[in-house]
């Protein structure tokens, strides 16, 4: 039986993971964090995985929870902004209890003030007061292709040192992680094979130029083992989520007001093509009901983006807010409609 576990070190438990084969030293005559890079694609040139390391490596932090004197867990946040003291890590991370302190890669240690914190996204908005902070440079997950370059900056198993930096590729987009029901699975997950090590959620994952393209926040295992999977939120889901943490305490939970599955049509070879969402049923007051959509028509876009499962369909309503309006592109009766859905929201549980 396969499963999935966050990437937060939970002290005094046991946690089974891929193992990293990089070594941190910390350099004697800075006493500042050199992060050795493990597992690096034999297309990459040591020059360029260098230069994202020193990029990014000062962007990222390790997020202490502690009792009293007692490390009860850690894990890893990213840097936002400066003149906000802003950091992105796991909701997991920080939502055991005890007190929340940040130390950045320079060494410094702040308290840190939770602004707010998203089960559904598995995201948290943390604050410090510090100054001098140097924010990460955002990208975007979409533009990537499967095969591209990904780097994983953490801080795996608490170590010392300052961050650890691990080399792969994007494997895949839009998986769904876990979870016993739609409130409590990770959506539109981006897959890599750049070892995410215990203590690495929150953590950032970032394209050949150290863009931010996602924040780490699980691992892969099976029977036998790690499997060598990472996943990561998509930074589009990242900023959203942020933003209104930022600006309420909450993330809202978009909401189209559908049942569904995903539709497939008979190929010419005998195979089925999935090919849209069909809608099974309109839920409540369903806010794609209230735009005119109804039950047995098929999603097959959103604001141009093609939805093929209804995995996709649900990771891409996740990268909005709930009252903004999109464009659904569906198909009823062999003709294709464009039909504009604001979305509503849907309620805890």
């Amino acid at each position: 039986m396969a499963g999935l576990v966050g990437a937060a070190v939970a002290l005094g438990g046991v946690w089974v993971g891929r193992q990293n084969q990089g070594v941190e030293v910390v350099s004697p005559a800075t006493s500042r964090p050199v992060a050795a890079v493990s597992n690096p694609p034999q297309s990459l040139a040591p020059t360029v995985a260098s230069a994202v390391a020193s990029k990014v490596i000062p962007s990222v932090v390790q997020v202490k929870i502690v009792q009293g004197e007692v490390l009860i867990g850690s894990g890893s946040g990213v840097v936002l902004n400066a003149d906000q003291g802003h950091i992105v890590t796991n909701h997991h991370v920080i939502n055991r209890g005890g007190q929340v302190k940040v130390e950045l890669a320079d060494g410094r240690v702040y308290d840190a003030s939770v602004l707010g914190s998203d089960s559904r996204t598995d995201l948290a908005l943390l604050q410090i007061s510090a100054r001098d902070l140097i924010p990460i440079e955002q990208g975007a997950s979409v533009a990537l292709e499967i095969g591209s370059l990904t780097v994983a900056v953490g801080n795996p198993l608490g170590l010392l040192g300052g961050p650890t930096v691990t080399v792969g590729v994007l494997s895949a987009r839009d998986r769904f992680v876990g979870g016993s029901t739609e409130d409590d699975t990770l959506f539109g997950m981006l897959q890599t094979d750049a070892p995410i090590i215990s203590g690495s959620s929150g953590g950032a994952l970032v394209d050949a130029s150290g863009r931010l393209i996602g924040i780490t926040s699980a691992v892969g295992l099976s029977d036998i083992g790690p499997e060598g999977l990472g996943f990561a939120i998509p930074i589009e889901v990242m900023q959203r989520v942020t933003r209104e943490l930022a600006e309420t305490g909450r993330a809202s939970a978009p909401f189209l007001g559908i049942e569904g599955r995903t539709a497939f049509q008979a190929a010419t070879d005998g195979g089925e093509i999935p090919i849209g969402v069909e809608v099974n049923q309109l839920i409540g007051e369903s806010s794609a009901g209230a735009g005119g959509v109804l039950q047995g028509d098929v999603i097959v876009s959103i604001d141009g983006s093609q939805v093929r499962t209804m995995e996709r369909l649900v990771g891409m309503i996740r990268r909005y807010s709930a009252g903004n309006q999109v464009s659904l592109q569906i198909e009823r009766n062999g003709s294709q409609l464009d039909i504009s859905v604001v979305l509503g929201e849907r309620t805890q549980g």
